[in-house]
């Protein structure tokens, strides 16, 4: 993995801001950088190098021989041998070992026409001499961060907006993105007028003007489809397997030591196991441990570690490490979480980074793909038209019953808004995804007057759903698959592959591998049977059996624990004393989200509030402590 960078100015860029963009993206690729003028000095790439394959004459940018195309890609092409040697024998001619450039002769040969062959997690700038324009590409899913910024017809691409602010785009609020949480549309950022390359688009810059595309989109089958499906389970399990060991396997390609983060939970126990079976040495696994007992998943790791014959590494964290880090896991974010999850893995992958390690198996994407998390449960046993009311309340029950702070996020009492009502009946993903990011379920109390004047009675969660092709890919689906297509266009990029994903991994120079987002994978996940996927009250039933031989009893018979840092023990603990702090700087006074004042008189009250109001609250306290880093960090000014 690596950082990018690309401008298209109006006049030459000037050097200091060249070395500034590079420099805001040291963490991403230490072992080198380049850049790439135009003859007319109007555009730029920018690369720093990760080294991983190629290690040796991987560099970039990179151009063709005739100097009428010039590339730079972060990320990482699987399967790249082959495509390599048949371009080879069509005459094209390879300078470096590098899976990257793969890239550059397959545009040359076939332009866009080429993202079927692109398997991986990649982002992409072209510069296209021939045809005059600048083209920003992101994989399937978004596993890869691209943003891009239009000012006055100055076009600028990078990997993170850090590197966009070091060219010379301003730092402005966005409001109304900031306020919708984690549920504002996946091409906007917190920062006004720079946005994000949506997941399988590409944007296309031209003449001063910039446009979006899609080239691929997750197709969901109709509830007619999967009814007419034949096949038995055994079958639908052996199949999925198959393209699951495969994606592994495409990721152990590389020319370090690739490791694994390793929690207790069965996705990546699953992606450990098919990976140990085919090394002939100890897959080095890093986990994260915690004091409070409901949150350490320490034994059940290192169980099944021994198991498998990994090596087990654990990890502690504290409330001392969450609070003397959350600053800079909030700079490297660039957006505000909710928990102290997002820097217990800027930890982990600085621990891991320490140990010598680049490369890391990860296994974000099997909740989205099969129906993981709590919420699509609940959805599930909604949509299912053969239970009664009585049926479903008892099922709910019993999802809940180890739990109850749960139930008050999935199943909330009614909402003030008819809207918002309805999605959440009919959604559960929708309510715990509004509560945690303190929106308009949660929170608002905390809000700044002049902000809530400005939203007024919007359903902010509307707008992200406004910018979907609701129609083309939910319609005629059942409820459980039309969750899970919500879920993978809204909080996987907007979250776990932002904040728990790339950017606390890049943050320390590791990159992730994500086999559940292979788009084999996902394409297969998707035909999966309902009842493969949840199976009574048992999430990812189908990848239970499938990789039932690498796990530990206690790893295939558990239900779903997200992955969360311990909370606060009391108004004593450290982080609780960070916050408090961070409501009383000058930075919370200037930033236009939170009201300071509200939320810093709401921290004492903590340890009196009963568990399900406490949930919605500790996080509205982390995200307004966001705001007011980002504030100081970015210098962000007041925008709209």
């Amino acid at each position: 993995m690596c950082g990018i960078f690309a401008a298209w100015t109006n006049g030459p860029l000037p050097q200091s801001k060249v070395e500034a963009a590079l420099a805001s993206l040291y963490h991403r690729g230490p072992d080198g950088n380049g850049t790439w003028t135009s003859q007319d000095k109007l555009q730029t790439l920018g690369h720093t190098r990760l080294s991983i394959i190629g290690l040796n004459n991987g560099d970039q940018p990179m151009s063709s021989a005739d100097s009428a195309l010039h590339m730079v890609v972060n990320g990482e092409f699987y399967g790249y041998r082959a495509i390599r040697d048949d371009l080879r024998s069509k005459g094209y001619k390879f300078q470096t070992d590098s899976d990257s450039e793969i890239a550059l002769h397959l545009f040359r040969r076939m332009g866009m026409s080429m993202m079927p062959y692109l398997r991986g997690e990649f982002a992409i700038v072209l510069a296209d001499q021939r045809s005059g324009e600048m083209i920003g590409i992101r994989d399937r899913f978004g596993i890869k961060p691209l943003y891009y910024a239009n000012i006055n017809g100055e076009v600028f691409f990078a990997s993170e907006i850090k590197a966009l602010l070091a060219l010379g785009v301003p730092a402005s609020w966005d409001w109304t993105a900031a306020a919708a949480g984690l549920a504002h549309p996946n091409d906007e950022t917190y920062f006004a007028g720079i946005k994000s390359v949506p997941p399988g688009c590409y944007v296309i810059a031209r003449n001063g003007e910039t446009q979006v595309q899609t080239y691929w989109d997750w197709e969901l089958p109709t509830s007619e489809d999967l009814r007419e499906d034949t096949r038995s389970e055994e079958e639908v399990t052996a199949q999925f397997r198959e393209v699951l060991l495969n994606a592994v396997s495409e990721r152990q390609v590389a020319d370090v030591e690739v490791a694994c983060y390793l929690s207790g939970g069965i996705d990546s126990c699953a992606v450990l196991g098919l990976a140990q079976k085919h090394m002939d040495r100890p897959i080095r696994a890093f986990t994260l441990t915690f004091e409070d007992a409901l949150y350490n998943e320490a034994d059940i790791a290192k169980a099944q570690a021994k198991m498998i014959g990994a090596e087990y590494n654990p990890i502690p964290i504290t409330g001392r490490d969450l609070a003397d880090s959350f600053s800079d896991a909030v700079w490297h974010s660039e957006t505000a979480f909710f928990n102290g999850h997002a820097i217990s893995k800027f930890l982990l992958s600085k621990n891991v980074r320490d140990a010598g390690v680049k490369v890391v198996f990860t296994g974000e994407g099997a909740d989205e793909m099969l129906g993981g998390y709590p919420f699509f449960r609940v959805d599930a046993i909604r949509g299912n038209a053969s239970l009664s009311e009585d049926q479903k309340a008892a099922i709910f029950d019993e999802i809940f019953a180890a739990n109850p702070s749960s139930r008050a996020i999935m199943l909330p009492d009614a909402s003030a808004s008819p809207v918002a009502k309805m999605l959440e009946d009919r959604f559960g993903w929708i309510s715990a995804t509004m509560i945690s990011s303190a929106g308009l379920a949660a929170g608002t109390e905390f809000y700044r007057d002049s902000l809530l004047e400005s939203i007024g009675d919007k359903i902010l969660f509307e707008r992200a759903l406004d910018r979907l092709p609701l129609g083309q890919r939910l319609h005629g689906r059942d409820t459980l698959n039309q969750s899970l297509y919500f879920g993978a266009k809204v909080t996987l990029p907007n979250m776990i592959l932002n904040y728990l994903g790339d950017r606390m991994e890049m943050a320390h120079s590791i990159e992730g591998r994500v086999p559940f987002l292979d788009h084999h994978v996902a394409e297969n996940a998707a035909h999966i049977p309902l009842d493969m996927k949840i199976k009574g009250i048992r999430e990812k039933h189908v990848l239970r059996e499938a990789t039932k031989d690498v796990l530990i009893p206690e790893v295939y018979d558990r239900q779903k624990h997200p992955f969360m840092s311990a909370p606060a023990k009391d108004t004593n603990d450290p982080l609780i004393g960070f916050l408090r702090d961070s409501f009383a700087s000058e930075a919370a006074k200037d930033q236009p989200i939170f009201d300071h004042r509200r939320i810093g008189d709401l921290i004492e009250t903590l340890d009196d509030l009963p568990v399900d109001r406490k949930v919605g609250v500790e996080a509205a306290l982390i995200r307004a402590a966001c705001m007011i880093h980002m504030q100081d960090r970015f210098g962000m000014t007041q925008g709209g």
